[in-house]
């Protein structure tokens, strides 16, 4: 009898060593480790730099990077606690902003570096593309933003033309097999599809729309509220891995991801070529303000934001 009250005892003891065990877990370990989402594109090459050269662990910080096929999903994450930093577009942040989604812009990361390609070599304007297929990320990506303003600026409406949603990767077999008949993509897949495939840019984004913000690196609330100190390291890390970028961009490329890199040649020249940021200082401010007035006047959005509700500062 007093030997099966050892047991229980014993047992008893080992289920509550166990929940406090996963207690500790939950909520210290876990929030040990910061979360940062990311889409399988150049643009997000500094973030990719940081982690494979070893500059958050350096710097102390344990870090998960999760893939996502578009910033809607991407921000979806943010939004249901999954993710705490993210590398997207400017255009899913702006609207969710516009939403109260809580979350700040820390950096810029690139500006530009998008274009509209097409397989049918007869096409040199948006215009001969009517009454066609223009595929794009997807509705709230900045390549859909950039289509608007491209058939705006030719007297079109979105009406002229169909524009599936697609995964990028995907999009340059889909435009080879005639599945669409132009895509609106971002780099490496814009290079990729000229230099490797053959196929027409008919404009790039700098042609589009010069000196467009294009993808953000953003922290939500929550981790900024609990985690200022960071943040202030993710932000530093996030410049220093750019100024690498910019002295160095074909040595670079041995730190992307395998799956964006199909020729470490012609990457090291998208790198080269891409105009990289990382403060956010007064100009690229202003090129934020600038890019929300062009969304407004396309009707993406319909307000502006204070500096306070748009960007993170410590």
């Amino acid at each position: 009898m007093l030997k099966r009250k050892y047991i229980d005892l014993i047992i008893v003891i080992i289920v509550v060593l166990a929940v406090v065990s996963y207690t500790y877990t939950s909520f210290y370990s876990d929030d040990d480790t910061v979360s940062i989402g990311y889409l399988p594109s150049d643009h997000d090459a500094a973030l990719f730099v940081a982690n494979a050269s070893g500059m958050y662990r350096d710097a102390g910080l344990n870090v998960e990077l999760h893939e996502y096929n578009n910033g809607g999903d991407l921000i979806s994450a943010m939004t249901s606690g999954t993710v705490d930093v993210g590398y997207v577009g400017v255009t899913p942040v702006l609207s969710s902003i516009s939403k109260d989604v809580p979350i700040k812009i820390v950096a810029g990361a690139q500006l530009e570096g998008s274009g509209l390609v097409t397989n049918e070599p007869d096409v040199t304007s948006i215009e001969d593309l009517k009454g066609k297929s223009i595929a794009t990320p997807g509705q709230s990506s900045i390549q859909y933003m950039l289509l608007q303003y491209d058939l705006k600026k030719h007297d079109m409406t979105m009406s002229d033309i169909t524009s599936p949603s697609m995964k990028v990767a995907s999009m340059n077999d889909a435009l080879k097999t005639g599945s669409i008949d132009a895509m609106l993509t971002y780099e490496p897949y814009m290079s990729i599809a000229e230099k490797q495939n053959n196929m027409t840019v008919v404009d790039t984004s700098h042609e589009i729309l010069e000196n467009h913000p294009c993808c953000v690196v953003v922290v939500t609330d929550k981790f900024a509220n609990r985690h200022p100190d960071k943040v202030k390291k993710i932000a530093e890390i996030h410049k220093n891995a750019t100024e690498k970028l910019e002295n160095d961009p074909y040595g670079c490329v041995k730190y992307l991801p395998r799956n964006i890199v199909a020729n470490e040649t012609l990457e090291g020249q998208i790198l080269a070529n891409m105009s990289w940021v990382s403060d956010l200082n007064d100009t690229y401010k202003q090129d934020v303000r600038d890019f929300i007035s062009t969304e407004k006047d396309l009707g993406v959005l319909n307000q502006t934001f204070s500096d306070e509700k748009l960007f993170y500062t410590a």
